[in-house]
């Protein structure tokens, strides 16, 4: 027999709306994520928002779709947590490249820096034919960084005029503008993301075959410790940051010189797990331990490719996320 929760309305059966609002917890834990930047906190306003939901579940008369219904309770839900949080920004977003590569990088770990989230944590992993919402181009870090720009209402409405591709009186009934402001914000919206040089769409995030070899090489080089082998597959304008360091670097020579004086890792060290993050290939380093040889988390490195060589890393040093992708916490001594 199922059991009502207490705080549930009268006459609300569990069953029938888990078994009804079920299935969009994935692409509502993508919108949340692309509002608020960060995996952590887009779970927590996913599981408010269902909440929320179960408890007006008797006053849902059906004038929309149920899906339609949780991204409003969702939007409204990110729209108040942003009232008490800062924009999560990626190093880039702060300055510019760092002059001398083999300086010490100062951490800022009181600054709420942008996270990764696993492709199958949003339904980007292709596991689910239905999910065709959560597309891989809409959580592409450089994409979800560009939206951390905008401001709370802003990212809203873009988010669900152009990636959800709302109508703009749906969008203003979910944000609480009329449709008139709805339009203007979005042209704002999508002006400073031009200006960034970023859209939505038209980006393949499919890696090609020789892409795929390139990767293997990559991991190869690191695990190595062949610093010329691993800048030879950066192109020569290539982005290397390190959040929650917000030093980064630009160009193979300054990319090389940051892995050569300030890596810990000698050859042989390193240990990585592939792993898919914001749509794009993903690398999960683990270091050893001289003491006892066991391999422990060190970074998550989310990779972006150009057509022939790899554009931007995003190495990101927060070892918490190992957890959430599911990742072991330590690898075993290699056996000789």
């Amino acid at each position: 027999m199922t059991q009502t929760r207490p705080d549930a309305p009268e006459g609300t059966e569990p069953a029938d709306f888990e078994r009804l609002a079920d299935p969009f917890r994935r692409e509502l834990m993508a919108h949340c994520y692309r509002m608020l930047g960060s995996v952590h906190d887009a779970e927590d306003l996913v599981q408010e928002t269902y909440l929320r939901a179960w408890r007006a579940y008797d006053r849902f008369e059906g004038r929309s779709s149920l899906r339609t219904w949780l991204y409003r309770i969702a939007t409204t839900a990110c729209l108040t947590a942003l009232e008490s949080r800062d924009r999560r920004p990626m190093p880039t977003g702060l300055g510019a490249p760092s002059a001398d590569p083999a300086d010490d990088p100062v951490e800022r770990s009181e600054v709420p820096w942008l996270e990764p989230v696993p492709d199958a944590l949003v339904g980007a992993d292709g596991a689910d034919p239905a999910a065709i919402v959560t597309s891989r181009e809409s959580i592409r870090l450089a994409f979800v960084a560009a939206l951390q720009h905008l401001p709370p209402r802003q990212r809203a409405v873009l988010i669900l005029r152009d990636v959800l591709r709302w109508r703009a009186a749906e969008v203003a009934e979910a944000v609480g503008l009329s449709t008139a402001a709805v339009n203007s914000t979005l042209q704002r919206a999508r002006a400073q993301l031009d200006r960034a040089g970023l859209t939505e769409s038209g980006v393949d995030t499919a890696l090609t075959a020789e892409q795929e070899a390139l990767l293997d090489r990559y991991v190869k080089a690191f695990e190595a410790k062949d610093v010329p082998a691993i800048v030879e597959l950066f192109t020569d304008d290539a982005v290397w940051e390190m959040p929650p360091f917000p030093a980064w670097y630009q160009g193979r020579a300054d990319i090389g010189r940051h892995l050569s004086d300030r890596c810990p890792a000698g050859p042989g060290d390193l240990r990585v797990l592939r792993v898919r993050a914001n749509g794009q290939p993903a690398l999960a380093q683990y270091l050893r331990d001289p003491a006892d040889g066991v391999f422990h988390p060190f970074n998550l490195q989310v990779v972006t490719f150009g057509p022939e060589r790899i554009t931007h890393a995003a190495t990101f040093l927060d070892t918490s996320l190992f957890a959430v992708f599911g990742l072991p916490d330590s690898l075993p001594v290699r056996s000789r």
